[in-house]
């Protein structure tokens, strides 16, 4: 009766195998987190970056991507790619791969992830190290703090190299996937992209290039209706050119005086020049420039030493001095080599041109003082033929006061003498009188 009421006894060895399945069910229905985020996929919600995601597409690294976790993806913006992908794929063919792997850090990095960098920088491994084709520790990217809380992403060769600067965050897969914003290709060290390639890049389209960014459409326009935009061409090649944009809230803040969209139109294409470099200045050179008063490209349409800009670092950021205003570079919206646009607060008005009143508001200085070279200060318009010389009406005031003081002291002289010669023959004649008594 005993055998028939227990139950069987359950051995230990049964106990753990039914713990370990439960345990492996478990873990089964969780999602993977190697496998859970297709990146090609998510770049594809984003329009501005659907060229970088058809180029991951057309190499084998959407593939690597896709069995690795806790990533950081270095995406740039349709505008800032040098050519169009397919080029790419037909001139550099594995080398853009590992450029592209190049733009993979193997770690995950949140916004607040890189405003905590440290002052000497961060050094991130990317996939291109996993390669094993990558000397040393050049597969690695350096990260660093920049001017106004930007970061600065380059390839830790002590010669100067490839770079471009954080833009901002996309989107993210919290812990498995950070998409980042830069503003170019980061070519790893030793790489000659240009080389490779069956023809030469197409020139930079900066008017789409501010359209993209959004929030410059006053520049944007003004730009492509003054022609200067296709000057920017011709200027890309050789030096290369950094372009300062004033924003549209920097046009709407113009005092009423200023008048820049009522400007003829060859004034306006001087201020338009005014804002532009000729030669390409990253972030980070822009912060240790050795001589900070730089010539701008209306400057060689004048003649040397007209029309600079002063650049210095103020307070952690870097200010521009035309002379009358004084504007920063807010972010960076563009950066290329051998091209890089900058947000400026403010319209760089020239002091050819505008001059600050006492009020800290700016006039318009005569049409002659931008165009015509020389000292503007010593023009001066000559006078026509019904005109009075300079100051006439004044000296002529100064004069008459004058005049009329010497009368008035000539008349106080003549009476007196008079008075004197009165009194002096009335004294004669009362001792005529004594004499005679």
């Amino acid at each position: 009766m005993g055998r028939g009421s227990g139950a069987a006894p359950v051995s230990p060895g049964f106990a753990l195998e039914v713990a370990v399945l439960a345990l492996l069910a478990a873990a089964a229905a969780l999602p993977s987190p190697a496998a859970g985020v297709n990146v090609t996929a998510v770049l594809l919600a984003f329009p501005n970056f659907a060229d970088f995601a058809r180029l991951l597409a057309s190499t084998p690294v959407a593939g690597e991507l896709a069995g690795r976790s806790s990533l950081t993806l270095l995406a740039v913006p349709n505008a800032n790619l040098p050519q169009s992908p397919s080029a790419f794929a037909a001139g550099a063919g594995a080398d853009i791969a590992d450029v592209l792997r190049y733009h993979v850090l193997l770690e995950y990095l949140s916004p607040s992830d890189l405003a905590r960098l440290p002052a000497s920088g961060k050094l991130v491994t990317t996939l291109f190290q996993t390669t094993g084709r990558a000397p040393s520790d050049l597969g690695a990217v350096n990260l660093t703090a920049g001017a106004n809380s930007t970061v600065v992403v380059r390839s830790p060769a002590p010669s100067p190299g490839s770079n471009a600067t954080v833009l901002g965050a996309v989107t993210a897969v919290p812990y498995n996937l950070s998409v980042l914003a830069v503003g170019g290709l980061i070519v790893p060290s030793g790489f000659d992209l240009a080389a490779s390639e069956s023809r030469p890049a197409p020139p930079v389209n900066i008017t789409r290039v501010l359209t993209d960014a959004r929030g410059f459409n006053v520049a944007a326009s003004m730009l492509q209706a003054s022609g200067v935009a296709s000057e920017f061409e011709a200027d890309e090649h050789g030096a290369g050119i950094t372009v300062f944009v004033p924003t549209d809230d920097a046009f709407a803040g113009l005092p009423a005086t200023d008048r820049l969209q009522s400007l003829p139109a060859e004034r306006k294409v001087v201020v338009l020049r005014f804002h532009v470099l000729h030669s390409y200045y990253p972030l980070g050179s822009l912060e240790s420039i050795v001589n900070p008063v730089q010539p701008t490209l209306a400057t060689e349409y004048t003649e040397a030493g007209r029309f600079t800009l002063n650049i210095t670092r103020v307070n952690g950021s870097i200010a521009i001095d035309t002379g009358v205003v004084q504007a920063s570079i807010t972010r960076t919206v563009f950066d290329q080599n051998p091209v890089s646009v900058f947000a400026v607060s403010k319209v760089l008005l020239p002091k050819e041109m505008f001059s600050r009143g006492d009020s800290d508001s700016t006039t318009m200085a005569p049409p002659s003082a931008a165009m015509a070279p020389g000292d503007a200060g010593n023009e001066q318009t000559p006078p026509t033929r019904f005109s009075s010389p300079p100051d006439l009406h004044g000296e002529d005031s100064e004069s008459s006061a004058a005049l009329t003081t010497a009368k008035g002291a000539s008349w106080w002289c003549i009476g007196l003498m008079y008075l004197q010669l009165h009194l002096l023959l009335s004294l004669d004649h009362y001792l005529c009188m004594i004499i005679r008594l």
